[in-house]
């Protein structure tokens, strides 16, 4: 981790406004340190490289910022900052070309998690928000991690479904991590804490703005391996963290919608123009397994594993004929909903294959041999 009085120098930065990327780069290469560029003079800073105007911001803004209280009242509001030279920032990110130097954080950021990012409209369909609770419940499950943005609508949905399953959710927001935005999801913005991260480029105190939000998209996408889209219209905000996905060589997938539904619009139209089309969570597990960027992150649960005694139930109740998951749950007396997670879990694992219709055979022998109940 970067010391504390380097840091509160790149905190102090942070808070003014010229100063992003190349030029935080650029005064740490020709000073060494954040901490001798604060103190530069004028003459020192154009030497550097930048131009006047970011000169007479720098020395304007020193006046109004004190290093040392920024630093206390990130520790204050139990907030971590992660410079780009920590090992803790995320590794992905690290990967996109407008890498953010500073990320405010609350929370833990799940490191060692693949991590798939679900975005869509602010104004679902009942549809939408059952498809975004369900995928991302099941995805959690599965140990995917969620990103969202914490937005109205489906990012909401997917936040709380991931909650609920017990898994791991980010929120990335286009304010400080000390503002709630929407203020009715304080509840979750605190659950998210304690199960994931809530974090930002913006300092504390920064209030929602919409010039923001363009700019936190592009985290949005490159925090994970893939972007989801469930439900976006036409005009749709969405389409901005699609494009950056693209641009970050980052996997695109869609939910189709009605063709007669205003919030499918956009998704429709991207999976015609080329998009991975989604229709259950074994199509994005299956989509994101096969990622060449899975590579920087720890495999998916389950490659090198040792079973639980739920699976070990699971497994041995299990033949070479297919199974019904209700089959299954008489046998073992195990939930139904208890199996199915399970079984998604051991499917990555290899151990076990679907061959339709929430039927299960024993993965030793090939899927092509068997055929549902339903086909027989």
């Amino acid at each position: 981790m970067t010391d504390d009085t380097e840091l509160q120098y790149w905190i102090a930065f942070s808070r003014i406004p010229t100063v992003g990327r190349v030029r935080l780069g650029l005064l740490e290469g020709q000073f060494g340190t954040l901490e001798t560029a604060w103190s530069a003079g004028a003459s020192e800073l154009r030497a550097s490289g930048l131009d006047r105007n970011v000169v007479d911001a720098i020395t304007e803004h020193r006046g109004t910022i004190d290093p040392a209280k920024e630093i206390e009242r990130v520790k204050t509001a139990g907030v971590t900052v992660l410079t780009w030279h920590d090992a803790d920032y995320p590794a992905l990110l690290r990967e996109i070309d407008d890498l953010p130097p500073i990320l405010y954080m609350k929370g833990q950021f799940p490191q060692d998690d693949p991590a798939v990012t679900i975005v869509g409209t602010r104004r679902p369909t009942a549809y939408g928000r059952e498809v975004a609770a369900h995928l991302a419940g099941e995805l959690a499950e599965a140990g995917v991690a969620v990103i969202s943005g914490l937005a109205r609508g489906i990012d909401g949905e997917a936040h709380r479904a991931t909650l609920k399953a017990g898994g791991r959710t980010v929120a990335v927001l286009g304010c400080g991590v000390d503002v709630t935005y929407p203020s009715e999801h304080a509840q979750l913005m605190e659950q998210m804490t304690e199960s994931g991260a809530v974090l930002s480029e913006y300092p504390l105190g920064t209030k929602s703005e919409a010039r923001h939000f363009p700019r936190r998209n592009r985290l949005l996408s490159g925090l994970s391996v893939a972007t989801l889209v469930i439900e976006a219209g036409h005009g749709s905000g969405t389409l901005s963290t699609v494009k950056f996905a693209l641009e970050q060589n980052r996997e695109v997938l869609c939910v189709p919608g009605s063709i007669y539904s205003p919030a499918s619009t956009l998704t429709n139209k991207l999976i015609q123009e080329g998009a991975k089309q989604i229709l259950n969570v074994r199509d994005v597990l299956d989509k994101i397994r096969a990622l060449p960027l899975i590579e920087t992150q720890q495999a998916l649960p389950g490659l090198i594993h040792e079973s639980t005694a739920e699976e070990s139930t699971i497994y041995d109740a299990l033949a070479y004929e297919p199974q019904h998951v209700d089959d299954l749950s008489r046998a073992t007396g195990l939930p139904v909903t208890s199996i199915t997670g399970t079984l998604t879990i051991m499917e990555l694992q290899g151990r076990v294959l679907q061959v339709g219709r929430m039927n299960y055979i024993r993965a030793r022998e090939s899927k092509a041999s068997y055929r549902s109940s339903e086909e027989k």
